[in-house]
């Protein structure tokens, strides 16, 4: 006889379950008391919410699941907002947005990266030389502006060394506002610093700009509490190195805001329907009427040779058609 025979199922001992006998619910909390705050800097998961005159440490709520929040994100914060070294308060909420810039890894890549949120133009900045301009990829932050909806602003810098001329020149059929600058590396001092500072107040302004362009040093100039990092050019490869490693908003004085982003060395556009890009070229898209079905307008079938030929288009009209087939190439041409 087996010394467990005595045993039956009323002898099974169950263990409890932990989990608390009340259902769950799928109703979130309506968060009322949550407090509205921008977005200033996303740093591993923490973010800098400004609260009127103060900052605060934020992490995600749970209740967001995946939604992404980045720098010019208007949200909702409950908890300790205070701003204190210790605080730590929750973003419940993202508020919708006005605005959204992007970009993607490469043209073939069609997973966007959002770069801000809620700007209102984007500010290109270029030096004249050392490294050279690269009018690809000033076309494609072109491109991207005009997705997002934004006003681009052309910053050339550098202009002590080089002649702005023939960048201008290049721009100018585009109508596309430009100032030029020359700032010391060093002190920061230097000519256009306060154009530039017009074109800023009272607006949400992201600077995008390949490394070593001197992006830093201006925003610098524009923002004297702003401390950001700057550096050279390796004379060998005429490229510059990363001095901004995360996007950040800063205040600028008398109003606004400056998004500095870091260095790009390429802007992919494959989030970008190259289909939209006429829209942005009103003199030409009547004539674009006429084109064949499919019409890539970069092709010999194409009408608008035909359109800016008969003066439709203006005295600027072969210039501005060139520029909208350099923006089409730029779409799928490398940067």
């Amino acid at each position: 006889m087996s010394r467990y025979d005595h045993l039956d199922e009323s002898a099974v001992r169950v263990r409890p379950s932990r989990r608390g006998s009340r259902p769950r619910t799928k109703e979130r909390p309506a968060h009322d008391d949550a407090v509205e705050g921008l977005v200033i800097g996303v740093d591993r998961g923490r973010y800098t919410v400004r609260l009127d005159e103060r900052s605060a440490t934020a992490m995600r709520a749970r209740e967001l699941g995946r939604k992404s929040i980045v720098v010019g994100d208007h949200v909702g914060l409950v908890g300790d907002t205070s701003g204190g070294p210790d605080a730590l308060a929750r973003i419940v909420r993202v508020l919708p947005r006005s605005s959204v810039l992007r970009r993607s890894a490469d043209d073939s890549d069609r997973v966007e990266r959002v770069i801000v949120a809620n700007a209102d133009q984007m500010v290109i900045v270029t030096a004249l030389t050392n490294p050279e301009p690269r009018p690809r990829m000033i076309d494609r932050c072109l491109v991207a502006a005009y997705d997002a909806g934004l006003t681009p602003l052309l910053v050339l810098t550098k202009s002590d060394l080089a002649s702005p001329d023939h960048l201008l020149g290049i721009y100018a059929p585009l109508n596309v506002p430009a100032v030029v600058t020359s700032l010391d590396p060093d002190t920061g001092l230097g000519a256009g610093v306060e154009e530039v500072l017009e074109h800023l107040l009272g607006k949400v302004s992201v600077f995008v700009g390949h490394s070593g362009v001197g992006k830093s040093t201006l925003v610098n100039a524009l923002v004297p509490d702003a401390h950001r990092a700057t550096g050279g050019v390796n004379v060998v490869t005429g490229r510059g190195r990363h001095t901004s490693t995360s996007a950040v908003a800063l205040e600028v004085p008398g109003g606004g805001w400056v998004v500095d982003t870091p260095g790009v060395r390429s802007f992919g556009l494959g989030h970008v329907d190259p289909s939209t890009f006429i829209e942005h070229f009103p003199d030409l898209a009547q004539g674009a009427a006429k084109c064949p079905r499919g019409c890539s307008h970069d092709e010999e079938e194409c009408a608008l040779d035909a359109w800016v030929a008969a003066g439709h288009a203006g005295p600027s009209g072969a210039a501005r058609l060139e520029s909208l087939r350099r923006l089409l190439r730029s779409r799928t041409s490398d940067s």
